[in-house]
């Protein structure tokens, strides 16, 4: 299971919005979530040449931001440096930085440590010490980590990133009708996909139509890790999640992702101001967590 969220597909469930004849359909595994390409209009030859790039692009997405194996992110957390990173590895901090600051460093990716600790059921004030966005310097030449014991986590965005690779290569592919789900969901086509958007029990709220556009749906408790089973979405500054439910569409998945994410942890009032920061993300859902320490500035979207 995915450390940040249960798999979106089962908060995300999308189908066309007009019955035509049975997608061609693939399914593979990317960062731990598995990966559903539902592809329609397109010759047989032309769906396994795209297919077969697929398989390529996730194998690149988890040799650079995978947490369990030997990745360049790995390598970069052992070592705290990268020398002469990928260009994705340099694009993806670069949205990330850009996430940092439009939700006043709710995204945070520095929060590695501190998830450790409390999965291990450590000190995670101890562990806070070593986060800090501000402490990552990146250039095409190294990505460095400035306190030892520091570490990064991509996980809040990198599947949106993995989903937006793919509709890269669908358009390559000359492919114009497709559902990319990979724990978020893209949808390219002006015909549209409908998505159902629930919570982490699986309850539907609401439906919306993806017309190429992307949706991402995180629940902090949808995974509850360590042993006193607290929500596996955690701020750097230690603050408890005030939602039980965030979905953002996004003209990218990776934005939609790395601001669902961060929604999580943020009153109406601060989420307002990051939307107002990017103004082509939509909040589609908004559910307050029931137990909450501290209640959110305004009721369910």
């Amino acid at each position: 299971m995915n450390r940040r969220r249960f798999l979106t597909l089962s908060a995300c469930a999308a189908w066309p919005l007009r019955a035509s004849a049975a997608p061609q359909e693939w399914r593979g595994r990317a960062m731990g979530a598995d990966v559903t390409l539902r592809l329609r209009g397109a010759g047989p030859a032309q769906a396994r040449a795209f297919f077969t790039e697929a398989a390529r692009l996730l194998a690149h997405v988890d040799s650079q931001f995978s947490l369990h194996r030997n990745s360049d992110l790995a390598r970069l957390n052992r070592d705290g440096s990268l020398r002469f990173p990928d260009d994705d590895m340099l694009a993806l901090l670069e949205l990330s930085d850009e996430l940092h600051r439009a939700t006043g460093g709710m995204f945070d990716p520095t929060v590695q440590p501190q998830w450790l600790a409390r999965a291990r059921g450590e000190n995670e004030e101890a562990a806070r010490a070593l986060t800090g966005w501000q402490r990552v310097e990146r250039s095409p030449r190294e990505i460095r980590l400035r306190r030892p014991g520091m570490a990064l986590t991509l996980n809040g965005i990198a599947q949106g990133w993995a989903a937006d690779r793919l509709a890269g290569a669908a358009a390559r592919h000359d492919l114009t009708d497709l559902l990319i789900d990979t724990g978020e969901i893209r949808a390219i086509g002006a015909r549209g996909w409908r998505a159902g958007l629930a919570d982490a029990q699986g309850r539907l709220h609401r439906q919306i139509v993806l017309r190429s556009r992307a949706v991402a749906t995180s629940s902090p408790e949808g995974t509850r890790i360590g042993p006193g089973h607290a929500p596996h979405i955690l701020a750097a500054d230690g603050r408890a999640p005030l939602w039980d439910t965030i979905s953002v569409s996004a003209p990218s998945a990776a934005l939609a992702d790395g601001l669902s994410t961060a929604l999580c942890l943020m009153s109406r009032q601060a989420m307002d101001a990051a939307l107002r920061r990017l103004p082509q993300c939509r909040l589609e859902l908004a559910l307050p967590r029931k137990n909450a320490a501290e209640k959110p500035d305004s009721a369910a979207i």
